[in-house]
């Protein structure tokens, strides 16, 4: 079992937390931070990370050739927010009051470990600096009672203000309050964006403990596993690992992929190796791999799944394709990303959506629209997405380590638009 992978989705409670923890691995491995606010000073062979906003990234090596090869994946799960004045007292209950973040299966957090995590804005009255926290509580969201719910099991709707309140406690109001006060010392709390996420820690399954079970491998696994290979790789042009936030709530903010984020720290790479003139060059010699989750076939409902192209966990890397384009691959990416997959021994299987179904989006159709290069939708094979407790097959995820390796060493380079070549 992966400890890397283990500790980064037991850890990770958060994009605030799944940042901290990646910038730690990355400054272990000799990765030297930039900050937006200042030039960058780049140059090649160089190792370097920058964040936004404390919950998205970028981390890259460069090599002697100038061009890029990136992988994007995002930071957050579905989960609760807390709002502001979260408790509710109810008779001699407290509990939070929440919204809704993303698109969750709201039965899948029904009476598992929960607890309280995100950032806290410390202040002295003049300096705002932002803190990750973690509660030291766990808490749950009870069901109700089949004895007081007696059509349950013929269908169960709820309602995320009424049923999926976490209790916090009985007999006393404030705890959360008085833990911040403690966490904050000296200082004053600003302000905050906490979470109600699951708490459960990563389990292995199964008689050969082959299936892992964790808390928010959507999208956690496909960041570490480009982190890892960003670091294990030997980069001939310019690697790139992306890790975004906001995705499960459209992209649209100032560190999602829909933001200028990606393009920005490009054209300052750019800069900073003084080829400000040959980015558009670059950009045609580039290739994006939007690294996201896929949907293994599921064995109590096999019909939901495409007849032809049936997704298996623990069959290598998924390659992701739609006919509108909710993912972007076409036939060339998907050739690219085949052969580098086969040069590294790696297996890899293609997914399409039922004709009869709606598709989801990712990240890479989004980044798209800010940065135009080939780019090809992966993934891992994954089952209960978006629940929370997702379950895929471990060896996937070495699939993943060793195939994005040797993605992030080879060379991309085109000839017009009709010839690319891959150097490995």
């Amino acid at each position: 079992m992966n400890n890397l992978l283990i500790n980064y989705l037991n850890k990770s409670l958060t994009p605030y937390h799944a940042h901290d923890n990646a910038v730690k691995l990355l400054e272990k491995n000799g990765f030297k931070e930039l900050k937006e606010n200042q030039q960058f000073n780049v140059k090649v062979g160089g190792k370097y990370y920058v964040s936004r906003d404390g919950s998205a990234l970028i981390a890259f090596r460069i090599g002697e050739h100038f061009s890029f090869n990136i992988v994007a994946s995002h930071s957050d799960s579905p989960c609760f927010k807390l709002k502001f004045n979260p408790e509710i007292k109810v008779e001699n209950y407290a509990k939070f009051n929440v919204e809704k973040y993303g698109g969750g299966l709201l039965y899948s957090w029904l009476d598992r470990p929960v607890t309280v995590a995100g950032r806290v804005i410390l202040t002295d009255g003049n300096t705002f600096e932002s803190h990750t926290f973690t509660s030291n509580k766990t808490f749950v969201i009870p069901s109700l009672a089949i004895h007081l719910n007696r059509g349950v099991n013929e269908g169960l709707k709820l309602n995320p203000q009424v049923d999926l309140s976490p209790v916090a406690d009985v007999f006393k109001t404030g705890g959360l309050e008085e833990e911040l006060k403690a966490f904050a010392g000296d200082l004053q709390i600003a302000d905050y964006d906490l979470f109600v996420v699951c708490s459960q820690a990563p389990f292995a399954c199964g008689y050969e403990d082959e299936l892992l079970c964790s808390p928010r491998i959507d999208n956690l696994a496909s960041a570490i596993s480009s982190l890892e290979a960003l670091i294990a790789c030997s980069p001939k042009a310019i690697s790139l690992v992306y890790v975004a936030d906001n995705e499960e709530v459209g992209s649209s903010t100032k560190q999602g992929a829909g933001s200028k984020f990606l393009f920005d720290v490009l054209k300052r790479i750019a800069h900073g190796l003084k080829k400000t003139d040959c980015l558009d060059t670059a950009l045609a010699n580039s290739f994006m791999v939007s690294d996201d989750n896929a949907h293994a076939i599921h064995p109590n409902h096999p019909e939901l799944s495409d007849p032809t192209n049936r997704v298996k966990m623990g069959e290598g890397i998924v390659i992701k394709h739609h006919a509108n384009q909710n993912y972007t691959t076409d036939a060339f990416s998907s050739s690219i990303i085949k052969r580098v997959f086969d040069r590294a021994d790696v297996k890899y299987q293609d997914f399409f959506m039922r004709s009869d179904m709606p598709c989801g989006g990712t990240l890479g159709a989004i980044s798209s629209r800010q940065v135009s290069i080939r780019s090809v939708d992966i993934g891992l094979a994954q089952l209960a997405m978006h629940s929370a407790v997702e379950t895929f097959a471990i060896k996937d995820y070495d699939h993943a380590v060793n195939g994005l390796k040797c993605f992030l060493s080879c060379r991309i380079t085109a000839d017009g638009s009709k010839k690319i070549s891959v150097e490995f």
